[in-house]
Protein backbone atom coordinates (compact mmCIF):
# COMPACT_ATOMS: atom_id res chain seq x y z
CA UNK A 1 0.00 0.00 0.00
CA UNK A 2 1.69 3.55 -0.82
CA UNK A 3 2.34 5.76 1.89
CA UNK A 4 0.27 8.62 1.49
CA UNK A 5 2.53 11.79 0.41
CA UNK A 6 2.93 15.08 2.56
CA UNK A 7 -0.20 17.12 3.15
CA UNK A 8 -0.54 20.67 2.30
CA UNK A 9 0.50 21.70 5.70
CA UNK A 10 3.55 19.70 5.54
CA UNK A 11 4.09 21.39 2.07
CA UNK A 12 3.97 25.06 3.78
CA UNK A 13 6.23 24.30 6.33
CA UNK A 14 8.98 22.95 4.28
CA UNK A 15 8.37 26.00 2.05
CA UNK A 16 8.59 28.38 5.05
CA UNK A 17 11.90 27.26 6.19
CA UNK A 18 14.85 29.11 6.00
CA UNK A 19 18.06 27.66 5.53
CA UNK A 20 20.99 28.43 7.54
CA UNK A 21 24.25 27.28 9.84
CA UNK A 22 24.05 26.04 12.85
CA UNK A 23 24.53 28.48 15.29
CA UNK A 24 22.66 31.45 13.45
CA UNK A 25 19.72 33.21 15.41
CA UNK A 26 16.53 32.19 14.36
CA UNK A 27 15.87 36.22 14.22
CA UNK A 28 19.09 36.74 11.49
CA UNK A 29 18.29 33.86 9.40
CA UNK A 30 15.14 35.36 8.91
CA UNK A 31 16.20 38.51 8.21
CA UNK A 32 18.74 37.42 5.97
CA UNK A 33 16.11 35.78 3.70
CA UNK A 34 13.59 38.74 4.43
CA UNK A 35 16.05 40.72 2.75
CA UNK A 36 15.60 39.45 -1.20
CA UNK A 37 11.69 39.32 -0.89
CA UNK A 38 11.90 43.22 0.58
CA UNK A 39 13.77 43.83 -2.35
CA UNK A 40 11.41 42.21 -5.08
CA UNK A 41 8.62 44.67 -5.20
CA UNK A 42 10.56 47.87 -6.34
CA UNK A 43 12.34 45.50 -8.47
CA UNK A 44 8.83 44.49 -10.24
CA UNK A 45 7.46 47.32 -10.22
CA UNK A 46 11.03 49.26 -12.22
CA UNK A 47 10.17 45.99 -15.03
CA UNK A 48 6.67 46.63 -15.18
CA UNK A 49 7.33 50.17 -16.25
CA UNK A 50 9.89 48.92 -18.93
CA UNK A 51 7.34 46.78 -20.45
CA UNK A 52 4.78 49.55 -20.40
CA UNK A 53 2.43 48.13 -17.96
CA UNK A 54 0.29 50.67 -16.34
CA UNK A 55 2.26 51.66 -12.97
CA UNK A 56 2.73 55.01 -14.13
CA UNK A 57 2.11 57.89 -17.30
CA UNK A 58 5.85 57.83 -17.65
CA UNK A 59 7.55 56.08 -20.57
CA UNK A 60 11.43 55.51 -20.61
CA UNK A 61 13.49 55.53 -23.54
CA UNK A 62 15.67 53.01 -24.94
CA UNK A 63 18.88 53.46 -22.60
CA UNK A 64 16.91 54.66 -19.56
CA UNK A 65 14.78 51.20 -19.71
CA UNK A 66 18.47 49.54 -20.11
CA UNK A 67 19.30 51.25 -16.83
CA UNK A 68 16.24 50.69 -14.91
CA UNK A 69 15.98 46.46 -15.85
CA UNK A 70 19.91 46.85 -15.09
CA UNK A 71 19.07 48.61 -11.68
CA UNK A 72 16.51 46.00 -10.57
CA UNK A 73 19.45 42.74 -11.45
CA UNK A 74 21.35 44.33 -9.50
CA UNK A 75 19.92 45.00 -6.15
CA UNK A 76 18.22 41.54 -6.23
CA UNK A 77 21.86 40.29 -6.63
CA UNK A 78 23.00 42.37 -3.86
CA UNK A 79 19.96 41.61 -1.42
CA UNK A 80 20.80 37.48 -1.99
CA UNK A 81 24.61 38.31 -1.09
CA UNK A 82 22.90 38.60 2.50
CA UNK A 83 21.99 34.93 2.77
CA UNK A 84 26.08 34.86 2.69
CA UNK A 85 26.15 35.97 6.02
CA UNK A 86 24.36 32.82 7.15
CA UNK A 87 24.86 30.49 4.78
CA UNK A 88 28.05 28.70 4.86
CA UNK A 89 29.45 30.15 1.79
CA UNK A 90 29.69 33.02 3.58
CA UNK A 91 32.39 31.62 5.84
CA UNK A 92 34.18 29.44 3.39
CA UNK A 93 34.23 30.09 -0.39
CA UNK A 94 32.65 27.91 -2.59
CA UNK A 95 35.22 25.28 -4.13
CA UNK A 96 34.16 26.06 -7.74
CA UNK A 97 35.56 29.99 -7.45
CA UNK A 98 39.06 29.56 -9.33
CA UNK A 99 41.94 30.69 -6.62
CA UNK A 100 40.26 31.22 -3.74
CA UNK A 101 37.34 28.16 -3.33
CA UNK A 102 37.76 26.64 -0.19
CA UNK A 103 39.78 29.09 1.29
CA UNK A 104 37.72 30.41 5.02
CA UNK A 105 36.40 34.06 4.77
CA UNK A 106 37.78 36.50 7.13
CA UNK A 107 35.45 38.25 9.13
CA UNK A 108 36.14 41.69 8.03
CA UNK A 109 36.15 40.78 4.74
CA UNK A 110 32.62 40.17 4.82
CA UNK A 111 31.40 42.68 7.54
CA UNK A 112 33.14 45.46 6.33
CA UNK A 113 31.38 45.84 2.69
CA UNK A 114 28.53 44.55 4.31
CA UNK A 115 28.03 47.48 6.93
CA UNK A 116 29.59 49.68 4.61
CA UNK A 117 26.83 48.47 2.05
CA UNK A 118 24.45 49.28 5.04
CA UNK A 119 25.18 52.96 5.57
CA UNK A 120 25.11 53.48 1.64
CA UNK A 121 21.77 52.10 1.47
CA UNK A 122 20.34 53.91 4.43
CA UNK A 123 21.60 57.30 2.92
CA UNK A 124 20.60 56.32 -1.22
CA UNK A 125 17.26 55.16 -0.34
CA UNK A 126 17.05 58.07 2.42
CA UNK A 127 17.54 60.56 -0.02
CA UNK A 128 15.59 58.69 -3.21
CA UNK A 129 12.62 58.39 -1.04
CA UNK A 130 12.84 62.29 -0.20
CA UNK A 131 12.87 62.52 -4.57
CA UNK A 132 10.30 60.45 -4.78
CA UNK A 133 7.96 62.83 -2.27
CA UNK A 134 9.52 65.87 -4.15
CA UNK A 135 8.03 64.21 -7.48
CA UNK A 136 4.75 63.36 -6.58
CA UNK A 137 4.14 66.96 -5.34
CA UNK A 138 6.01 68.16 -8.78
CA UNK A 139 4.63 66.04 -11.61
CA UNK A 140 8.32 64.66 -12.20
CA UNK A 141 9.42 61.54 -13.30
CA UNK A 142 8.05 58.46 -13.33
CA UNK A 143 6.78 58.87 -9.29
CA UNK A 144 5.42 61.92 -10.39
CA UNK A 145 3.27 61.53 -13.73
CA UNK A 146 0.48 58.99 -12.91
CA UNK A 147 -2.97 58.91 -11.35
CA UNK A 148 -3.24 58.96 -7.23
CA UNK A 149 -3.37 55.12 -7.61
CA UNK A 150 -0.27 54.94 -9.49
CA UNK A 151 1.55 56.62 -7.02
CA UNK A 152 0.14 55.01 -4.01
CA UNK A 153 1.05 51.36 -5.80
CA UNK A 154 4.88 53.08 -6.58
CA UNK A 155 5.44 54.06 -2.54
CA UNK A 156 3.60 50.61 -1.82
CA UNK A 157 6.22 48.88 -3.70
CA UNK A 158 9.43 51.37 -2.61
CA UNK A 159 8.40 51.17 1.08
CA UNK A 160 10.28 47.99 2.05
CA UNK A 161 13.34 48.95 1.24
CA UNK A 162 13.40 51.17 4.22
CA UNK A 163 14.01 48.04 5.92
CA UNK A 164 17.17 47.17 3.62
CA UNK A 165 19.68 48.95 5.72
CA UNK A 166 18.59 47.95 9.14
CA UNK A 167 18.33 44.37 8.71
CA UNK A 168 21.41 44.44 6.24
CA UNK A 169 22.89 45.84 9.56
CA UNK A 170 21.34 43.75 12.28
CA UNK A 171 22.45 40.36 10.10
CA UNK A 172 25.93 42.21 9.78
CA UNK A 173 26.14 42.21 13.26
CA UNK A 174 24.86 38.52 14.40
CA UNK A 175 27.80 37.62 11.88
CA UNK A 176 30.29 39.12 13.21
CA UNK A 177 29.45 38.29 17.08
CA UNK A 178 28.88 34.69 15.81
CA UNK A 179 31.79 34.56 14.22
CA UNK A 180 34.48 36.42 16.04
CA UNK A 181 32.95 34.69 19.38
CA UNK A 182 35.83 32.54 21.17
CA UNK A 183 34.66 28.79 21.06
CA UNK A 184 36.14 27.19 24.45
CA UNK A 185 38.41 24.32 24.17
CA UNK A 186 37.61 21.10 21.80
CA UNK A 187 34.74 23.30 20.93
CA UNK A 188 34.71 24.10 16.83
CA UNK A 189 34.14 27.94 15.71
CA UNK A 190 29.98 28.88 15.70
CA UNK A 191 28.27 28.97 12.70
CA UNK A 192 30.72 25.38 11.42
CA UNK A 193 28.40 22.76 10.56
CA UNK A 194 30.23 19.67 12.15
CA UNK A 195 33.47 18.68 11.02
CA UNK A 196 33.90 21.67 9.59
CA UNK A 197 37.18 22.86 11.31
CA UNK A 198 38.84 20.02 9.80
CA UNK A 199 37.74 21.03 6.16
CA UNK A 200 38.61 24.26 6.63
CA UNK A 201 42.11 22.83 7.76
CA UNK A 202 42.14 20.05 4.89
CA UNK A 203 41.11 23.46 2.39
CA UNK A 204 44.18 24.92 3.50
CA UNK A 205 46.68 22.24 3.14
Amino acid sequence: MPMPGPGPRTSMENMSKVISLPGVPRWAARAAHAVPWIVLPSSLWRVALVLGLPVSDYRPGFGESLYVLSLSAVSEGLALLTLGLVRPWGEVVPRWIPLLGGRRVRPLAAVVPAALGAVALALIWGYAFRSVGAGLDSGIGPGGMGSPAQDAFLVLCYAPLLLWAPLLLAVTAAYYQRRTARPSAGEQPPGLPQGGQERLRAGHG
